[in-house]
């Protein structure tokens, strides 16, 4: 005969029990699943994140699949009849003619989501971290585009296309194969640029630092580079001065006045300069969007990146241009506050 303690030990053991399934299945609740229109043709997939890690990885199979500390919000109705537009928990998820949109934690920026995000290997992925966190894509063959404010992007065995820019983090790149018209672009602010190629890779290569340093392991033969230095004010200006180099020049400064002088022209160059990257990154970010949307419907999945512009002139930092394995497709990499790195990939043929 059972006895009251053995009737509550019971109890509670079903009650844990209990517990444990309702967990279990809220677990696989929690991740979704979808598909493109058109499984048979690579996909877009653009993402938009407030705050918060997001993880997106090549599966094999046709659909997209996704976990979210967050739960897919349904649009709610209110008692009268409206729709409620500002709902401030939840993801939501949209798809049309192979353009799938999924959006999280945008109207609540004090909330963090982390997502987990798992799409057909072919998918070109479209990403913009409004506030922060850090961004890691592995195994994607489709285009990137990815803009992220504060955290670090990792790219882990990928072989399309990349546009990376990002203000505050580093990023990190390990590339699988390197293709003809399908450029690669990274761009820091704050934090270093650690790309990674085959050894065998054949590329065309633009590293740049303002305030750090360039380096590689590739031998001088395999990466046959020259290093272009800013040309300092006072040596411009050089061609100016008196044949006797004494104490003025042809304008009858001193010394110190021409110092001064070349102090606050580099000022003046260094803010005109800023403007100029900040308007070329706004213009680039527009080109961008306005080729995704134009080729959504009729690129079968395939992102167009745009051409990588010109580097903004640099007064001071280092510019290291030249070929890898005799040239072929660009590799771009910028810092303004940290080092660029060239490195040999591991051997990652199966």
């Amino acid at each position: 005969m059972k006895t009251v303690r053995d009737l509550h030990v019971s109890f509670l053991l079903s009650a844990v029990l209990a517990l444990l399934s309702l967990c279990a299945a809220r677990a696989e609740d929690a991740t979704s699943q979808y598909k493109f229109s058109d499984p048979a043709k690579p996909g877009i997939l653009k993402i938009r994140i407030g705050r918060g890690d997001l993880v997106v990885r090549a599966g094999d199979g046709q659909a997209i699949a996704i976990h979210s500390d967050s739960e897919p919000r349904e649009q709610a109705v209110g008692a009268d009849g409206l729709r409620v537009l500002t709902e401030a928990s939840g993801y939501s998820f949209a798809e049309k003619n192979n353009v799938a949109t999924f959006e999280c934690g945008i109207a609540n920026p004090g909330k963090s989501s982390d997502c987990q995000i798992t799409v057909p290997r072919s998918t070109a992925v479209v990403v913009n971290n409004v506030w922060g966190g850090d961004i890691t894509c592995s195994g994607i063959s489709g285009d990137l585009d990815i803009r992220s404010l504060n955290g670090e992007v990792r790219l882990d065995d990928i072989s399309g296309g990349a546009l990376v820019e990002s203000t505050n983090g580093g990023i990190r790149a390990t590339i699988r194969e390197v293709h003809e018209g399908r450029p690669i672009s990274f761009t820091s602010v704050n934090g270093t640029v650690s790309i990674r190629v085959p050894v065998d890779a054949k590329a065309n290569v633009r590293l740049r630092t303002q305030n750090g340093e360039i380096k590689t392991d590739f031998d001088e033969k395999a990466l046959v580079t020259k290093v272009e230095l800013a040309q300092p004010y006072a040596a411009r200006r050089a061609h100016t001065s008196s044949g006797d180099g004494a104490d003025s020049d042809v304008n009858g400064r001193s010394p110190e006045e021409d110092a001064r002088l070349a102090a606050k022209e580099a000022r003046r160059e260094a803010e005109l300069e800023a403007d100029q990257a900040k308007r070329e990154a706004r213009e680039a970010q527009r080109e961008a969007l306005a080729l995704l949307k134009e080729d959504a419907a009729e690129s079968g999945g395939r992102v167009a990146i745009p051409p990588i512009p010109p580097l903004p002139t640099m007064t001071g930092g280092k510019t290291v241009t030249g070929t890898l394995n005799g040239g072929g497709p660009e590799i771009q990499a910028m810092t303004v506050n940290g080092d660029v790195i060239l490195r040999k990939a591991a051997d990652q043929k199966k």
